[in-house]
């Protein structure tokens, strides 16, 4: 047999008559070929058929056959001419490109979360984007679990895009164990999936910036975690009569419970109801509520409570002794040490609709009303055991990229974000092309940014090419000066010119 092609990659039609003996003669392969019918349509193939022929062909797993694994791998099915189809040239639904201007755009707020992180002392972890589906399947009535993009992978594994990046950090914590020196302080930037419906700042697909505490059982984790929220709104300028945190203890919900003799098991089922209470009619909230078996009389109390907005008023109605009241006010008193008691306000409304928060929660919402919830976090002490773990004080937040963006849009402080290079060099003749790759690792090697003219450009398309990335400097190699170890540097904001030693370039 002849050697097997280096390359079976679709090429493009100008170049199939090279390929035809090679590429659509299965006889090749020593194997009888049925004839291909040509047509304008994609050829029906098996991919598992197609992947069987390339592993008997290829070379061994252990590298011996030299090309490594694509070598001789089966890129697909054969196209003949006239075959292919244009394709949806828009990304997937709810989901984002990011040319260069967005780019930009994320990698300058992304800056901002992890120079805020820097600030309180937390360290940046990341986890795998695709986990195992067991651990976001938690409790029946949760939101999250209809919206999960998961299926089965080759391995007979249950597997699901991350919606959330809790539950990770929550395995994580567990695999490392008793190795751990609490407290933790982490924090992380991850892309998250959840097939929902699409509002003005609501994707399918987003970036969430976490921070949690691991091993702090006192309100001061709270406390430290809306401060550093806070800390990034005024590092963007965002403030107080911008953006406020809505602020309650599930611990509110489960004295409500206690005092009716209901389950504690209502509880994370009550939670996720009340979490809809600005989303569905109240009085589907009350059906719902009796469904769970909640009865009316508790129904009616656990609404008119949800309705406070003044801590003092809840006092009175469920008086001082209460863990919830005592978390509360802990909070409210070190918003005052922390300098942002503006920014937050009593909402007994606010539980957040994932099952696992056990104490104080929170909310960044939008003063103007225009935009869902900006960020959310709160206390989950008994997370870990949910995954078999032994559990740790703990709680968190997750702010999303997307409902931020259209704040700063909103308010019309969204940062300009403009292209920046320091040199753009350019050979004036096309035999000088090497000699000013020359002059560009001369100065990338001393930290500078160059875009490299690549090809012979008149210069009234360099000076347009220069506006638009808004280069620095101008540095032209000429004949005449290169003959002389120099070359010509135009600095553009000023217009002065001079020319300088190729050594001296700084």
């Amino acid at each position: 047999m002849p050697p097997f092609p280096s390359s079976l990659h679709i090429f493009h039609p100008s170049l199939n008559h090279y390929l035809k003996p090679n590429f659509f003669s299965l006889s090749y392969f020593s194997i009888s070929a049925p004839k291909l019918p040509l047509s304008s349509q994609l050829i029906p193939f098996n991919p598992r058929t197609l992947s069987s022929v390339a592993t008997a062909l290829s070379p061994s797993e252990n590298g011996s056959g030299g090309g490594g694994e694509r070598s001789a791998a089966l890129a697909g099915p054969p196209v003949l001419e006239n075959s292919v189809q244009k394709i949806d040239v828009n990304p997937p639904k709810g989901t984002r490109d990011f040319p260069p201007e967005e780019m930009r755009l994320r990698s300058w707020l992304f800056h901002n979360f992890r120079e805020v992180s820097r600030l309180f002392g937390f360290e940046e972890v990341d986890y795998p984007v695709l986990e195992s589906e067991a651990l976001f399947i938690r409790k029946a009535g949760e939101e999250i679990r209809d919206q999960l993009y998961c299926f089965e992978d080759r391995g007979n594994r249950r597997v699901a895009l991350r919606p959330e990046l809790t539950p990770s950090l929550a395995r994580l914590v567990i695999q490392k164990g008793k190795s751990l020196s609490l407290p933790l302080k982490w924090f992380a930037i991850g892309q998250c999936w959840r097939y929902e419906r699409m509002t003005r700042g609501r994707r399918r697909e987003h970036y969430q910036w976490n921070m949690d505490i691991i091993g702090v059982p006192e309100v001061t984790a709270e406390a430290e975690l809306i401060s550093s929220i806070v800390t990034f709104f005024k590092q963007i300028g965002i403030s107080a009569s911008d953006v406020g945190f809505k602020v309650n203890s599930r611990k509110v919900l489960q004295e409500i419970l206690r005092s009716y003799s209901l389950s504690e098991n209502l509880f994370a089922k009550v939670c996720v109801i009340i979490d809809k209470i600005e989303k569905i009619p109240i009085d589907e909230i009350k059906k719902e509520l009796n469904s769970v078996g909640m009865p009316q009389e508790g129904v009616n109390k656990l609404l008119e409570v949800l309705s406070i907005k003044s801590l003092s008023e809840l006092e009175e109605i469920l008086g001082g002794a209460g863990e919830a009241i005592a978390d509360l006010k802990q909070l409210f008193s070190l918003a005052e040490k922390f300098g942002y008691s503006e920014w937050i306000q009593f909402d007994a409304s606010v539980v957040r609709g994932l099952a696992y928060y056990t104490g104080i929660v929170f909310e960044g919402f939008d003063r103007a009303g225009k935009l869902r919830a900006i960020c959310g976090g709160g206390r989950y002490d008994r997370l870990l055991s949910t995954f078999g773990g032994d559990d740790l004080p703990a709680c968190g937040f997750g702010f999303g990229d997307a409902v931020i963006i259209e704040l700063l849009k909103e308010k019309g402080i969204l940062p300009e974000l403009i292209p920046q290079v320091e040199n753009i060099v350019c050979a004036l003749d096309h035999d000088l092309q090497g000699a000013a790759a020359t002059v560009a690792t001369v100065l990338r090697e001393k930290g500078q940014s160059v875009d490299l003219v690549l090809e012979s450009k008149p210069l009234k398309w360099v000076f347009k090419r220069a506006a638009r990335i808004n280069a620095q400097r101008l540095i032209l190699v000429g004949n005449t000066e290169w003959k002389k170890g120099m070359v010509s540097v135009k600095v553009l904001s000023s217009g002065e010119q001079s020319e300088i030693k190729i050594d001296e370039l700084e």
